[in-house]
C-alpha cells in the first residue's frame, strides 16, 4: 500500500486509526485534512483556530478533544464547531444583517440606554431555548466529508498541532480515534441499535412538552413582532447616517393602506365584469339571443334614418326660392 501524502494543498493529511467494532471487525484508517483557519470574513480567533475537512460521521466534541490530547496533551484544545452547528448560527446571523442598519442602530442606543444588554442576551437565549422542539436523536450524525472549526488555546497550540501532524507520518503511530482504550465511547451516547431503539422512543415526546414549546415560540414570536412595529415606528423620526429620514408606509392617517383598498376594490370589479363578459357567449341560446338583438338594433337604426330621409326631402319640396 503506498504512504499517504503528507500535505494535499494547503491541508496537512492526519491518518487516524479507527478500532475495530462488532459491526466491522477490523481497523480502518480515516484521513483527516487540516489547515489553518482562513474564512472569508476574518474573525479575532483565526489566528488560534484549525480547519478540519472530511471528519468521521460520528465526530463529537470529545472525540476531537482526545485527538488533539493525543496530538499535543491536555489543556490546548478550547471548543469545535461542526459545519451543522455553524449553518443553525449562520441563518440567525443572516436574519440580523437582513435587518436594516438604522434599526440595528436604534436597538444598540436602546439597549445601551437601559444598561441590560448581557441581561438580556441571556433571557433571550433562555427563551430561544424553550421554543425549540425536543430532539429526537440522543446523538448527532455528521455528513460525510463534512468539516469543523477547532479553537485552540493559543496560536503556539496550531504550530505544535502541525508539527505533530508531520510527526505522525514519520512514526507511523496514528492516534486512535475515540483515546486509547476508546474511552469516549463510554462518555457519549452508544450508537447501533440501541441509538435508534432510543430515537423510536424519542420521537413520541410527551405532549405537555411539546404544546410548552409552542407556546414559549408563540410568545417569542408575537413579541419580536411589536418589537419590529416599534423599530419600524421609530425609524420614521430618526435620520440615519447620511442625515436622512427613512420615510415607511401607512402614516397616522394611512393614506397607503386606503389607497391599496382602493386599487384592490378596482381591479375586483373589472375582474368581475371581464368575467361577465366571457360568459356572455357561453351557451349556444345565448349566441343566437345576442346576434337576434343586434339585427333587431340594426332595423330599428335602419328605420330612423329612412324617417329622417323623408322629413328632409319633404322640406327640400316645400323651399320655394325669392323671385
Amino acid at each position: 500500500m503506498a504512504p499517504s501524502p503528507q500535505t494535499i494543498g494547503e491541508f496537512s493529511v492526519l491518518p487516524i486509526s479507527i478500532p475495530p467494532v462488532p459491526s466491522f471487525p477490523r481497523n480502518v484508517v480515516h484521513y483527516l485534512y487540516v489547515r489553518r483557519n482562513a474564512p472569508k470574513i476574518p474573525t479575532a480567533n483565526d489566528s488560534r483556530s484549525l480547519f478540519l475537512a472530511n471528519v468521521p460521521v460520528d465526530s463529537t466534541e470529545l472525540h476531537l478533544r482526545a485527538l488533539f490530547a493525543s496530538l499535543v496533551g491536555a489543556g490546548r484544545f478550547e471548543s469545535a464547531s461542526f459545519e451543522d452547528e455553524r449553518k443553525e448560527a449562520e441563518a440567525v446571523a443572516a436574519a440580523l444583517d437582513a435587518a436594516p442598519a438604522q434599526a440595528v442602530r436604534l436597538l444598540a442606543a436602546h439597549g445601551k440606554k437601559r444598561k441590560r444588554e448581557d441581561q438580556e442576551a441571556v433571557e433571550r437565549a433562555e427563551e430561544e431555548a424553550a421554543a425549540r422542539l425536543p430532539s429526537t436523536w440522543t446523538r448527532p450524525l455528521r455528513k460525510s466529508g463534512s468539516t469543523a472549526v477547532v479553537l485552540l488555546a493559543d496560536e503556539k497550540s496550531v504550530q505544535q498541532v502541525l508539527k505533530a501532524i508531520a510527526k505522525v507520518h514519520k512514526s507511523k503511530k496514528y492516534p486512535t480515534w475515540g483515546g486509547e482504550g476508546n474511552v469516549v465511547s463510554e462518555r457519549v451516547p452508544q450508537l447501533g441499535s440501541i441509538w435508534l431503539k432510543a430515537h423510536n422512543q424519542l420521537s413520541y415526546p410527551d405532549r405537555d412538552q411539546l404544546q410548552a414549546a409552542v407556546d414559549a415560540f408563540s410568545t417569542m414570536f408575537t413579541r419580536r413582532e411589536r418589537e419590529a412595529a416599534e423599530i419600524a415606528k421609530r425609524l420614521r423620526n430618526e435620520p440615519d447616517e447620511d442625515g436622512f429620514v427613512t420615510v415607511t408606509r401607512g402614516g397616522r392617517s394611512a393614506p397607503a393602506t386606503r389607497n391599496e383598498a382602493e386599487e384592490a376594490k378596482k381591479m375586483m370589479i373589472e375582474k368581475a365584469e371581464k368575467k361577465k363578459q366571457e360568459m356572455t357567449d357561453f351557451y349556444r341560446f345565448q349566441m343566437r339571443e345576442r346576434k337576434k338583438a343586434e339585427q333587431e338594433e340594426l332595423v330599428k337604426r335602419f328605420e330612423e334614418d329612412r324617417q329622417k330621409l323623408d322629413a328632409m326631402r319633404q322640406k327640400r319640396g316645400r323651399f320655394v326660392p325669392e323671385a
